[in-house]
Formats: C-alpha cells, sequence, structure tokens
C-alpha cells in the first residue's frame, strides 16, 4: 500500500509544471490519517497544512526538488555546524610571522575558509608543530602538519590508522602529490605556503584532487585559539603547557581533547576530557574537589570529576610507569589544585561556551 508520503510526493511530481491540485491530496490524507497512529497525526497535520500554502506557489514556483529538505515527511535532518576555533586577535597568522608556529600551544597560526572544508580536529605541540584535521565536500579526513623545520615526524595517525609517509630522503617540498610511502595507501604533499613555513598535507585514502582542495581551503593569513571544552586555571610552580588537542570528527555525538603540561624533563601531567552524547553519569566519589566530587584511582596516579553527565574529566599525574621514579613529580596536591581550577563545559555542543 501506497503510504501519505509517497501520495502527496507523486502527486507533487504529477502537478510541478502546474497548480497543485490540494484536494487530492487532502482526499488522500484523510483517507490513510485514521489509519495512522497518534504520533503520526501531528506529522499529518503539518503536512496538510504545507499542502494548502502549495497553492501559493504557482506554476512558477519551485517544483519537487526546490522543495527538498524543507519538507516535514523527508528523512533529511538539520546539519550540525561543528565547532570553529575562535579566532585570536591580534595574533598574527604563519604568513606574517613564520617563527610563531608552534611557538604557543593554546594558538593555531592557520586557519580554514569554514564555507569549503570543516574541522575534524586541531593540535598543537609546543615548539615542534600545528596540526588541523579538516574535510571538503564530503572527502575522507585530511591532515595537515605545519613546522618552522622541514624534519616533520616521518609516521602519521589518520582513523587510528599509523603509516609512514616520508621518503627516506628528505622530502621535497615542491607542491606535488605522491602516493604516501610504506604500506599504507595514501597521499602526500609537501610545500611550503611561506618562507620559513614547512607544510604537509596526507590522506589515506581518495584522490588528487580531494587533497588540493584541502589545502586551497587553508588560510595562513590568521591565527585560531585552540578552542577546547575545558580551560585551566593556574598552573603548577614550574609547569608549562606542552600539547593542546582537540577532535570533533564526530561530533556532536562525540567530542575528547587533552591539555599536557610539562616540568622539566621527566615531570609530565595531562588533563583530558571526553564527552559521548549515549555515555551516562560516572559515580563512586571518594572525595570533593571545589565543591564538585571527585575519585583517586587505586594506582594513585589520576584523579577523575565524577558526577558530570555523558562527560569524563581526569588528570594523569605522578610516576605511571613501573621502575625507578624521578626525583621529582608531579603530586596529589598539584593534581586537586588543577582540578579545583578547571573550567568544565558541561554540554559541548554548544560551542559558544568553550573556551
Amino acid at each position: 500500500m501506497i503510504d501519505l508520503d509517497e501520495q502527496i510526493a507523486q502527486t507533487l511530481r504529477m502537478r510541478a509544471e502546474g497548480d497543485v491540485d490540494t484536494d487530492r491530496l487532502l482526499r488522500a490524507s484523510r483517507g490513510r490519517g485514521r489509519r495512522r497512529q497518534l504520533h503520526r497525526r501531528t506529522a499529518l497535520g503539518t503536512a496538510l497544512c504545507l499542502v494548502g500554502a502549495l497553492g501559493f506557489v504557482g506554476v512558477n514556483g519551485p517544483g519537487l526538488d526546490g522543495l527538498a529538505g524543507r519538507l516535514p515527511w523527508t528523512t533529511a535532518t538539520p546539519t550540525v555546524v561543528p565547532p570553529v576555533p575562535a579566532r585570536a586577535d591580534g595574533v598574527p597568522g604563519a604568513a606574517a610571522d613564520p617563527a610563531s608556529v608552534g611557538a604557543d600551544p593554546q594558538v593555531l597560526h592557520l586557519g580554514l575558509d569554514a564555507d569549503r572544508a570543516r574541522y575534524l580536529g586541531w593540535e598543537v605541540i609546543r615548539d615542534h608543530v600545528e596540526t588541523v584535521r579538516l574535510s571538503v565536500a564530503g572527502s575522507e579526513e585530511v591532515r595537515v602538519d605545519v613546522g618552522r623545520s622541514a624534519e616533520l615526524s616521518g609516521s602519521v595517525t589518520i582513523d587510528g590508522v599509523s603509516f609512514e609517509v616520508t621518503e627516506e630522503e628528505r622530502p621535497t617540498f615542491d607542491g606535488a602529490v605522491r602516493p604516501a610511502s610504506g604500506r599504507a595507501q595514501g597521499l602526500v604533499k609537501f610545500w611550503q605556503p611561506v618562507p620559513g613555513v614547512y607544510a604537509r598535507a596526507v590522506m589515506r585514502n581518495g584522490d588528487r584532487a580531494a587533497l588540493n582542495q584541502a589545502v586551497e581551503a587553508l588560510r595562513w593569513q590568521e591565527a585560531r585559539r585552540c578552542a577546547a571544552p575545558l580551560r585551566l586555571g593556574g598552573l603548577p610552580a614550574g609547569a608549562k603547557v606542552t600539547v593542546c588537542s582537540v577532535d570533533i570528527a564526530s561530533y556532536p555525538r562525540l567530542v575528547t581533547a587533552r591539555l599536557a603540561l610539562q616540568r622539566g624533563e621527566m615531570e609530565n601531567m595531562s588533563v583530558e576530557y571526553r564527552y559521548a552524547s549515549g555515555a551516562g553519569t560516572s559515580t563512586g566519589a571518594d572525595r570533593s574537589i571545589a565543591g564538585r566530587p571527585a575519585l583517586l584511582t587505586a594506582k594513585g596516579t589520576r584523579l577523575d570529576l565524577v558526577g558530570i553527565p555523558r562527560t569524563s574529566v581526569f588528570v594523569n599525574f605522578g610516576w605511571p610507569w613501573d621502575g625507578e621514579r624521578p626525583a621529582s613529580i608531579f603530586t596529589e596536591a598539584e593534581a586537586t589544585a588543577l582540578l579545583a581550577g578547571l573550567a568544565v563545559a558541561e554540554d559541548p555542543t554548544r560551542p559558544q561556551s568553550w573556551r
């Protein structure tokens, strides 16, 4: 049996070049509306209102294709706009200040044309590399690494798969798209957007056109903050932020972020955030930090904030490996103070709350 949605669509197709026969649509909808369940009747009423409005479209109005996405019975869902890192006002981009690339782990010295590409994630590693992950026109992920040196890491990770992309000899930054070296299938492009800046774009699959479109969507004249759904307060004495990393490839279903701190050569601490729309709420606190329930894990090197719906926030500190510990490590008291000053976006699907 042809259902209401198909009947209306068929009638619209037949009448796309002339007036819409609303009487016919109403007769069909009334006959089938009696057999609808209660939760379908609401959609039926909305459809009939729209059908009445179609009488004003006339022969000059759009056909069925022109109305796609606006009809209440279509399966299309509203487009979700992922977060875009906010501009770092007053900070020059890589084109104006090549020496700034990688200098501040909380600033990206490049951006994207949001009309041509979508952010999938971003990362800055102090004094090393800035990374933007993106897609264009529904293509697979493209990873772009940017540094002040031609000595970029020879391996990359895309979609959880690590593979080699650099030839044995020094790469030629000539802008040509080549097959990635190693066993994994992929494409790689080395180039210099401006003197003093070295860039590499990598795809696991796809074609040269998609890779080049991604490169063309990059903007080197602007700087962006390494925006994340959490913000640190005061840092432990002598510590500095070395890594800011955010993943929104599955936004709004999944959002992850990581901020890493370092003091000296051996002391490391990281704050990690994970939001999953289908997750529950962790419980089981054994202490309170700044009025929020928290839990120290059995090994004594991780503190978790608990009770945040669908969200996990924790700090790794101390010496997590077996063997002799260094003379100095981050302490539980320092991890507690770090969490006490932490600002957390409890709902990362509201990007305006990102820091």
